[in-house]
């Protein structure tokens, strides 16, 4: 057991020396190691501080490049900026040199100037003096006082231009008598050889061809309703003879005359000839000679030369006067005319051209309501015009063409001169047409006046008036008493050859839509 212990001793001894000689060795190790790692850690701080100097010194060098950089370009615009001050200063000072000459020499020029006043001054008092010494004397040798002498000199020289001047006036008005209508004559003869406007006279009648013969049977229908019908709607006389593919239309109204052309023709093209279609007919040939007139009064504005706006009213009434004549002459180719006679004559004499041209051309256009509106033609169509927006010159000139108001402006008497120019052209107006249609229209007016009476047409040249009457109004009773009132009446206010037939026409209608 001694020996075991021993031998546990002794390998507990060995590895305390094992333990003893691995701790030295590692020691040994360490050390070494720590060592590398000291040179190595010195080595890297080294090459560190050698980079920072480095560094440093470009930093440095950087710093005053730029410094002497920005010190270098400071200088300079300092040595500009002293340069422009040195310009500166040396024009003020030219400058001041300047003005100091000049004040000099308005100094020099004021002393000249107050040496001149003082001579004047010395000088107008001695023409003073003088002036009333030789006024004593000249007072002292007339006899007369100042106030006296000029007192007869003005009268004397008043008495004198008095004179002078009536002799003057006296001459020219001499000579104004002598040339004026010298004048006139030659201003009227160049006006009217410029206008080169053709003559026409209306007709009352308008005829319309057939294709066939066939067809005025069917425009008569049975037992003449469609005639009837026809005539009705339309305020016409249709006349069918034996005239060959032909169908005459009569009416003393132009209007109502072409809407019955057009209605006529549109039937004839159509084939439909029945009342009901007539009735639509004669309501789209209204419309479409309605749209005539405004295109009509628009051509009329072109003829004449006028520009510038101008009321749609106008436009119509215009073209309206297209239908219209006035002792067979042609309302709107009258009015056209006016337009261009008055425009020469406003050139001839100087005034103003667009406002006669408007106002000739607008002079008649009462003519297109005058049936209307109480009044005459040339006060309505003031009145329609200012309504309308026209100048007051040119109402003016409208409503003064016949003299009923009095003018004011040379355009006024060029306005009317115009019209009687174009009215007095040879052929220019027949008297007895005008007087058979104005017999027609009173005819009209007459039935119309009457109570319960809708419409009113002269046919048949004016022998026979034709009077559809309110059904609602009028029975059979009345409308024999209306037919015996208005035949009255017209032997009463008119004069007339022949006979006139008065026929009174009542229809009742009634109709139902079957759904």
């Amino acid at each position: 057991m001694s020996a075991l212990l021993l031998a546990v001793v002794a390998l507990a001894a060995g590895l305390g020396v094992g333990a003893a000689a691995g701790y030295l060795i590692c020691r040994s190790r360490t050390a070494s190691s720590l060592a590398e790692s000291r040179s190595d850690a010195d080595s890297i701080l080294a090459d560190a501080n050698r980079q920072a100097e480095a560094v440093r010194r470009e930093s440095d060098l950087a710093s005053k490049e730029a410094a002497m950089k920005v010190k270098d370009e400071a200088e300079a615009e300092a040595r500009s900026r002293r340069a422009e001050i040195s310009r500166v200063e040396e024009r003020l000072d030219n400058r001041d040199t300047a003005l100091d000459r000049r004040e000099g020499e308005l100094d020099e020029r004021r002393r000249r100037l107050s040496e001149s006043e003082d001579r004047l001054s010395e000088r107008e008092d001695g023409l003073k003096s003088r002036e009333s010494e030789q006024t004593k004397a000249l007072e002292e040798i007339s006899g007369l006082t100042r106030a006296d002498a000029e007192a007869r000199l003005l009268g004397g020289l008043e008495v004198e231009l008095d004179d002078r001047l009536g002799r003057m006036v006296r001459d020219k008005t001499l000579e104004a008598e002598e040339t004026a209508d010298v004048e006139s004559r030659r201003i009227l003869m160049t006006t009217m050889e410029r206008v080169a406007s053709d003559l026409t006279s209306e007709s009352t009648v308008k005829a319309v061809d057939l294709p066939s013969d066939d067809l005025k049977g069917r425009i008569i229908g049975r037992e003449g309703r469609n005639i009837r019908a026809f005539e009705a709607a339309t305020g016409v006389d249709v006349i069918i003879d034996d005239t060959p593919e032909t169908v005459v239309i009569s009416c003393f109204d132009p209007v109502r005359r072409e809407v019955a052309r057009v209605s006529m023709e549109r039937l004839v093209q159509d084939g439909r000839i029945h009342p009901g279609r007539i009735e639509q007919i004669v309501a789209k040939a209204r419309k479409e000679v309605e749209k005539e007139m405004k295109a009509a009064g628009r051509q009329a504005l072109f003829d004449a030369k006028i520009s510038g706006n101008m009321h749609g009213d106008l436009h119509r009434l215009l073209g309206a006067l297209k239908y219209r004549t006035s002792y067979g002459q042609n309302v709107l180719a009258h009015s056209v005319e006016v337009a261009n006679i008055a425009g020469m004559m406003a050139q001839e004499l100087g005034a103003n051209v667009k406002l006669s041209r408007r106002g000739a051309l607008l002079h008649d256009v009462g003519k297109a309501i005058d049936h209307e509106v109480e009044g005459t033609h040339a006060l309505i169509g003031g009145r329609f015009a200012k309504k309308s927006g026209e100048p007051d010159d040119v109402v003016r000139a409208i409503s003064a063409h016949h003299h009923e108001v009095e003018m004011e402006t040379v355009e006024d008497i060029i306005v009317a001169t115009a019209d009687a120019v174009s009215a007095a052209r040879p052929g220019a107006r027949r008297e007895t047409t005008d007087i058979y249609l104005e017999r027609l229209r009173n005819l009209e007016d007459i039935a119309t006046g009457h109570r319960g009476v809708d419409k009113a047409y002269a046919i048949q040249a004016g022998r026979e008036v034709r009077v559809m009457v309110q059904p609602s109004e009028v029975d059979d009773r009345i409308a024999a008493k209306l037919a015996f009132d208005i035949s009255k009446q017209i032997e009463a206010d008119l004069e007339y050859p022949g006979q006139i037939k008065v026929t009174v026409i009542r229809e009742s209608r009634v109709s139902e839509v079957a759904k």
